[in-house]
C-alpha cells in the first residue's frame, strides 16, 4: 500500500509533469505564429454557385498536394452527389477514379461539413455518413453504416482497371490525356468484393459487416507499387483523427504565415478561403526522389520537387507574385520545374498540367513570372535555360492562342509588322492552323506578348545580352501599333495596316469578341499594357485624358440589356460600367489611377469591388476562380498593396482593409501592416510611413519589405487629393524602367 508521502510525491512528479507538458504547448502554439484559429476561418463553399461559368469546389487537400477531393456534383444547389474523386488530375480535366457509399448511384445528401483537412457528408435515404482527410499523396475514408453493414463503389472515371488484391486490398489504374495513374487501397475490416467491367472501365462493390468501414489509399504517376509505398510511408497505421488532425495542423501552420486583426467576422472569412484557394496549385507530384514527367513520358529519378499544374495566363498577374513573396524556396523549385518541362519537350509551357502541355489562352507567360520571381531575390534555378525557353517560344514558336508548335505565317506576319492582323468583317480565315473557335485574338495577342517580351528584355539585361535586350525592348513596344488615337483605345487593325471597320469596341468580334479580343472586349483590352502605363498615358493624351478614360471604364454603359451582352461574354461577368471583375485581365486596372495622380480612386474602387464582389456566399466569387488567380488578387488586395506590373519589384499601396496585418516571411521576419482607424468608412489613405520614414509616394519596393518591417497608414473617411499626386513619385512602370534599380 502507498504511504502518504509516497502518494505526495507522486502528485508532486504528476503536477511538474503537467506544467512542463503545458509549457511545452504553448512553446508549440508559438512556432505556429499564432496561426492556430486561421483554418476556422475557412469557408470552402464560397463560391461554389458560379455566377455563369466554373463555380469553386469544396476541395480537401494538403497544399501544393496530389489528392484533391470534393462531392461531384453540378454545384452547391445540386442535391445528389454522383460520387468523389480520389483524385483529380487538373483543373476541368477529369476526376481520377472514384468512390461511393452505398450502391454507387447518385444520391441526395445532407448534413455537410467542408474544411480544408476534412469533409463530412450523410446519405438522405441510406443515412450513411461519409468522412474523408487527406495526406500529401494518399486519402482516409470512413464510413458510417447505421444498419450494421455496407457497402462502397470503386470505379474507373477514365478508361482503366481495378483488381482485388491479397488481405482484401484493392489497386487500380486509369488512363486520361497520356497521363497513367495508380492507386492502391487498403480496408480497416474484412470485405467481399464483386468486380464488373465495361466499356473499358471496371467498377468494385465492396461489401463489409459492421457500423463502420475505413479505407486508407495512396495515389501514384508512376506505379501501383509507388501508390502503396506512398500509403506505407504517409498513413502506415489505422486512425482517421490523428491523420486529420495533422491535416489540420498543416493548414494551420501554412494560412498562419498571415494574421490578421480587426476587420469584420465575414471579412476574414474571404480573406482567408482567399489564401487557401492560393495553396491549391502548383501540385508537388514528386514520389521517393522520382517522379513521372508527361513532357517527356519518362519517370525521372530527381531529389528537387518537381510540380505541375499552373495556369500562367491566369497566375502570372498576383498568385505568383504572392507565393513568391511567402514562399521564396518553392517558387524556384516551380520555377526550375517549368525549366525541366523545357529541356523535356523543347516548349516552355504556359499552361503545365499534370498530362502534359496544354494548349490554351495566349501569351508566354512565363517570362513575367520568371523575371518577378528573380528580381525579387529568387535565384535557385538555372536562368539561362529559363531564358532560352522564353526567348525560343518568342521568337521560333507560334504565338497564335490555344496552339503548340512552330511558328507560321501569322507569326511571320507579327514579327514583321509588330501586330497579329485581324479578318474584316466576314472574311474567311486563310491560316488552317487558328483555332476554329478561339480565332485569333490579335489585339490581346499583341498586347501580351508585348509586355512578355519587355520581361525577356530584362532578362536579357541580367544575362548580358545586348542585342537580344534591344531587340525585345523594341517588341515590347508593339502594342503602340494597335492603339486608336481617335478611339482612345486598343483597336484591331488588317494585314493591310487598317482599322476593322465597322466595330463595336464594346460587342463585335463573335463569341468572346474572340475575333478581335478575348473574354473581354475593346474597353478592358485598352488597358492590358502592365509594362508601360506612362507610354499609354501619352498616347491617350496625358494624364487628365487618360483619368477621364478610367473613370469613364467604370461608368461606360454596356449599351445593351444584360442578357443580350452575357450570352456573348459570358467570362466577363460582375461588370462595373465596362470593367469586368470576374476576368484576370482587369485585376491591375482599379490600381492605375496611381499613375494618374488619384491614388484616391484607387482605394476607393478597389474596396467596392471587395465589398461587392468577394463575399462570404455561395456566390462569393465574381467569375471563374482559375486555380487561385482571383483570389490571389483579394489576398493583396485586403491586405493593402498589390504587384501591377510583375518583373517591377515594387508594390502599389491600396486600401488596407484590417487594422493590422503580419505577414511572417520565410527567413524568420515580420513585415507587418498597420492600417490605423481602418474601417468600412475609413477606406482612404491619408498618411503612409514605411519603417517609420513617411513616404509622399503610393508605393514602396520589394527589397524594402523582404527582411521584415512595417507599413504605418493612417486611414480616414475623406480622400487625401496631395498624396501620390506628384508625378515624381508615381510608381515606376515605364518601359524604360530597369528592375535591378528597385532591387536594394
Amino acid at each position: 500500500m502507498p504511504t502518504l508521502e509516497s502518494l505526495d510525491s507522486a502528485a508532486k512528479t504528476t503536477s511538474l509533469s503537467a506544467i512542463a507538458a503545458a509549457i511545452f504547448f504553448f512553446l508549440g502554439l508559438l512556432v505556429v505564429r499564432h496561426a492556430a484559429a486561421q483554418v476556422e476561418y475557412v469557408d470552402p463553399t464560397i463560391g461554389n454557385v458560379g455566377i455563369l461559368l466554373v463555380p469553386t469546389r469544396p476541395s480537401v487537400y494538403l497544399p501544393n498536394s496530389m489528392v484533391r477531393v470534393y462531392p461531384i456534383r453540378a454545384d452547391a444547389m445540386d442535391d445528389r452527389i454522383e460520387s468523389f474523386p480520389l483524385t483529380i488530375s487538373s483543373h476541368r480535366q477529369p476526376e481520377l477514379f472514384s468512390i461511393m457509399p452505398g450502391d454507387g448511384k447518385p444520391a441526395a445528401y445532407d448534413q455537410e461539413q467542408t474544411t480544408p483537412y476534412y469533409y463530412s457528408t450523410r446519405f438522405d435515404d441510406s443515412q450513411i455518413r461519409a468522412v474523408f482527410t487527406p495526406t500529401e499523396r494518399c486519402g482516409y475514408w470512413r464510413f458510417s453504416f447505421p444498419k450494421g453493414s455496407g457497402s462502397v463503389v470503386l470505379a474507373n472515371r477514365q478508361p482503366g482497371s481495378l483488381h482485388a488484391e491479397q488481405r482484401g486490398a484493392v489497386s487500380g489504374e486509369e488512363s486520361v490525356d497520356g497521363l497513367h495513374a495508380y492507386f492502391y487501397g487498403e480496408f480497416s475490416a474484412p470485405v467481399s468484393m464483386k468486380a464488373e467491367s465495361a466499356d473499358g472501365k471496371s467498377r468494385m462493390i465492396v461489401t463489409a459487416q459492421g457500423q463502420t468501414l475505413e479505407f486508407r489509399y495512396g495515389i501514384s504517376f508512376i506505379n501501383a507499387e509507388q501508390a502503396q509505398k506512398n500509403l506505407r510511408r504517409e498513413i502506415p497505421e489505422w486512425g482517421f483523427e490523428r491523420v486529420k488532425d495533422a491535416a489540420k495542423t498543416r493548414w494551420n501552420q501554412t494560412l498562419g504565415r498571415i494574421t490578421v486583426e480587426g476587420g469584420t467576422e465575414a471579412q476574414k472569412k474571404v480573406f482567408y478561403t482567399a489564401l487557401y484557394r492560393s495553396f491549391e496549385r502548383m501540385i508537388n507530384i514528386s514520389e521517393d526522389s522520382q517522379y513521372y514527367s508527361a513532357f517527356d513520358h519518362k519517370v525521372h529519378q530527381d531529389p528537387r520537387p518537381f510540380y505541375v499544374d499552373n495556369w500562367l495566363w491566369d497566375t502570372f498577374r498576383a498568385l505568383e507574385p504572392l507565393q513568391t513573396l511567402l514562399n521564396p524556396d518553392v517558387q524556384a523549385d516551380k520555377i526550375q520545374s517549368y525549366v525541366r518541362m523545357y529541356q523535356q519537350s523543347g516548349i516552355m509551357p504556359t499552361f503545365a498540367l499534370a498530362q502534359g502541355n496544354n494548349a490554351c489562352m495566349n501569351g508566354n507567360h512565363a517570362a513575367p513570372w520568371f523575371a518577378d520571381a528573380w528580381f525579387k531575390g529568387v535565384r535557385n534555378f538555372d536562368l539561362a535555360t529559363a531564358y532560352e525557353g522564353v526567348r525560343k517560344r518568342s521568337l521560333e514558336d507560334t504565338l497564335q492562342p490555344w496552339r503548340l508548335g512552330p511558328k507560321g505565317p501569322l507569326d511571320d506576319f507579327y514579327n514583321a509588322h509588330g501586330y497579329m492582323p485581324a479578318l474584316r468583317p466576314g472574311e474567311k480565315e486563310t491560316d488552317p492552323h487558328v483555332h476554329p473557335f478561339e480565332k485569333r485574338q490579335p489585339v490581346p495577342v499583341t498586347l501580351e506578348n508585348s509586355l512578355d517580351d519587355w520581361e525577356i528584355a530584362q532578362l536579357a539585361r541580367e544575362l548580358k545580352k545586348p542585342d537580344d535586350e534591344k531587340l525585345f525592348l523594341g517588341r515590347a513596344a508593339n502594342y503602340r501599333n494597335l492603339f486608336r488615337v481617335d478611339k482612345g483605345m486598343m483597336w484591331p487593325k488588317d494585314a493591310g495596316g487598317q482599322w476593322i471597320e465597322p466595330l463595336d469596341p464594346k460587342f463585335s468580334g463573335g463569341m468572346g469578341g474572340r475575333d478581335y479580343y478575348d473574354e473581354n472586349n475593346g474597353y478592358t483590352y485598352t488597358w492590358d499594357v502592365a509594362q508601360d502605363f506612362s507610354g499609354l498615358i501619352d498616347l491617350m493624351g496625358g494624364t487628365a485624358k487618360a483619368e477621364a478614360n478610367l473613370d469613364q471604364l467604370f461608368r461606360e454603359p454596356l449599351g445593351r440589356s444584360k442578357y443580350e451582352f452575357q450570352a456573348k461574354f459570358p467570362d466577363s461577368t460582375s461588370m462595373v460600367g465596362q470593367f469586368s471583375m470576374g476576368n484576370e485581365p482587369s485585376l491591375a486596372i482599379p490600381y492605375i489611377y496611381n499613375r494618374l495622380g488619384a491614388p484616391w480612386k484607387t482605394q476607393k474602387r478597389v474596396r467596392m469591388l471587395l465589398e461587392s464582389f468577394f463575399t462570404d456566399t455561395l456566390q462569393g466569387i465574381p467569375g471563374d476562380e482559375d486555380g487561385g488567380g482571383m483570389s490571389a488578387f483579394v489576398v493583396f488586395s485586403m491586405l493593402g498593396f498589390y504587384p501591377v506590373t510583375p518583373g517591377i519589384p515594387t508594390y502599389d499601396v491600396g486600401s488596407p482593409v484590417f487594422q493590422k496585418a503580419t505577414i511572417h516571411l520565410k527567413n524568420g521576419k515580420d513585415f507587418v501592416i498597420v492600417a490605423r482607424n481602418a474601417s468600412r468608412d475609413n477606406k482612404y489613405v491619408q498618411e503612409i510611413r514605411l519603417n517609420g520614414r513617411e513616404l509622399n509616394q503610393v508605393w514602396f519596393r520589394h527589397a524594402d519589405i523582404a527582411d521584415g518591417g512595417t507599413l504605418e497608414v493612417t486611414m480616414g473617411n475623406t480622400p487625401n487629393l496631395k498624396l501620390g499626386s506628384d508625378p515624381k513619385t508615381f510608381p515606376p512602370d515605364s518601359i524604360t524602367a530597369k528592375p535591378e534599380d528597385f532591387v536594394q
